[in-house]
């Protein structure tokens, strides 16, 4: 159930400009610029109506193109189309253009089987990226408020959070900004009383059975009243410095990560001591003694390597799987004291050790380690000669790979450094390169008997992301070459050979 409620008499907030403190505060968090086309996200509640209104008074100083959006999430029947009815109304009031939407939340949390607050938030933001991107707008204002910051803060709190946690709501995300971060609720219906503005009230706001409501009901005013008069004030210094210090550290990981980690087609090397120790490398930070003591003694910096780490597998990670603290000390304890081949399957990423460093790569959803599945780098090319000669580009790998037919008799000395050479007329149709996969079995030239590709590629120690789409050439079905391999019995050149088959491998 839904109320408006009207305007009442009720205390005066404890500073009536809150119109030129709302413009102090936007100057000063570069939030609004002039010249930028602002849309106020409109519930019909106190908060946004208050927001919308205030800007309407400061538009002229601000410079901005005002207009009002307003998504309705139809989770409360009528009610919801009573609210859409009354934002159009203070709109057309206003002469303020609307972009409004509808969309059935309830339905598409069943379909995406999600919380229905988180299908709620979801929807709303996507409908605020969506008017940003069709350029209706060049940023949305949404009202949250002090308290809502410090409703967040707690709650997180209850549920366990770092210091990106107690950073609570940003001011600034993509293309949503946030103006009211530092006014309290309470002062912003106090104004809407005195202008005799009525708003909408979201009954479902008071049922304490969700966490967010019992901590704005029961919790926040109880600290308020018992312990500390201003309480959520200091919940919103805290997230502030939180946000702070989080962008500073944030910063400092990602430039370890560029100068200590390297890249390759899919995957991210760094050695362990560059990760246990990122502050070891010769020269760092040499004009500050105090770091450069630090360094000096090759101190651990735990609360850095984690930071590195949670960025580290961020950038690899695939699908929406969520990379615990849990995760992070299991891939610190892998770097710390894991053996050579050790491995771990975090959501959307595996982390695997080889020999002195860690090795981050993309985990393809549904797949588990073991279980008869697709390589990730899988490819295959039927070879056809025209000119005499056939190149492949294979991005999987990395790399190009150029086959040639020679003359054996007259280029066999040319193709000692060069490649390797397949007699041409031992061959049968299909030639077919391409990945290797379980099963294959190879007799290299001067082995006994035929061996599985699999245990050969452990024999020589290359690892299991190294042989990810690993080249092999078949003819008719049969390996008769893999990469690192002498060629296999019975395919290589000898007395009789005329014509050759060159293999030859560039980077890409």
């Amino acid at each position: 159930m839904t109320m408006q409620v009207s305007s009442k008499k009720g205390s005066r907030p404890k500073n009536g400009r809150l119109a030129a403190r709302l413009l102090e505060s936007a100057k000063r968090l570069s939030m609004l610029r002039a010249g930028e086309r602002v849309a106020v996200a409109v519930s019909g509640g106190a908060d946004s109506i208050a927001l919308l209104l205030l800007l309407r008074e400061l538009r002229e100083k601000l410079g901005i193109v005002l207009s009002v959006a307003h998504l309705n999430h139809k989770l409360r029947g009528k009610a919801s189309d009573a609210d859409e009815k009354f934002v159009g109304k203070l709109a057309a009031k206003h002469k303020l253009p609307l972009h409004a939407e509808t969309v059935d939340v309830a339905a598409k949390a069943k379909r995406e089987k999600a919380n229905l607050e988180d299908a709620a938030r979801r929807a709303r933001y996507d409908f605020f990226s969506r008017l940003a991107a069709e350029e209706k707008v060049d940023c949305v204002a949404v009202a949250h408020t002090a308290d809502d910051q410090a409703e967040t803060v707690l709650a997180h709190i209850l549920r366990g959070a770092g210091l990106a946690g107690l950073g609570g709501i940003h001011p600034h995300a993509g293309c949503v900004v946030r103006p009211l971060l530092h006014f309290r609720r309470e002062e912003l219906r106090s104004w809407l009383r005195r202008k005799k503005q009525t708003w909408r009230e979201d009954a479902t706001n008071q049922d304490t059975t969700r966490l967010r409501a019992r901590i704005r009901k029961k919790l926040l005013p109880l600290l308020e009243l018992q312990f500390q008069a201003g309480f959520v004030e200091h919940l919103v210094s805290l997230a502030d410095l939180a946000r702070e210090d989080e962008t500073f550290l944030d910063a400092l990981a990602r430039e370890r990560c560029e100068r200590l980690a390297t890249q390759h087609l899919n995957e991210t090397r760094i050695r362990v001591t560059s990760l246990l120790q990122p502050f070891s490398e010769k020269g760092l930070y040499t004009d500050d003694p105090q770091t450069a003591e630090v360094a000096g003694k090759k101190t651990p910096s735990t609360a850095l390597t984690k930071r590195m780490l949670r960025r580290l597998t961020e950038e690899r990670k695939r699908g929406t799987g969520q990379i615990t603290g849990q995760h992070i000390d299991a891939v610190l304890q892998l770097a710390r004291r894991g053996e050579s081949g050790k491995w771990l399957q975090l959501p959307g990423v595996e982390v695997r050790r080889e020999r002195n460093e860690l090795i981050f790569r993309a985990n393809v959803p549904g797949n588990k380690r073991g279980a008869n599945k697709h390589s990730a780098a899988e490819y295959e090319h039927n070879i056809d000669f025209l000119d005499g000669a056939a190149t492949f580009r294979l991005p999987q790998v990395g790399c190009v790979f150029r086959l040639r037919v020679i003359d054996w008799l007259t280029e066999r000395e040319e193709t000692i450094h060069s490649g390797a050479v397949l007699d041409r007329d031992r061959l049968r149709a299909p030639l077919v390169l391409r990945n290797w996969r379980p099963g294959d079995r190879l007799q290299p030239a001067g082995h006994q008997k035929a061996h599985k590709l699999k245990r050969l590629l452990n024999e020589k120690h290359i690892s299991r992301w190294k042989r990810d789409g690993w080249p092999v050439l078949t003819s008719g079905g049969v390996l008769v070459w893999s990469r690192g391999f002498p060629i296999a019995a019975g395919f290589e050149p000898n007395e009789k050979t005329r014509s050759g088959i060159l293999i030859a491998e560039e980077n890409a």
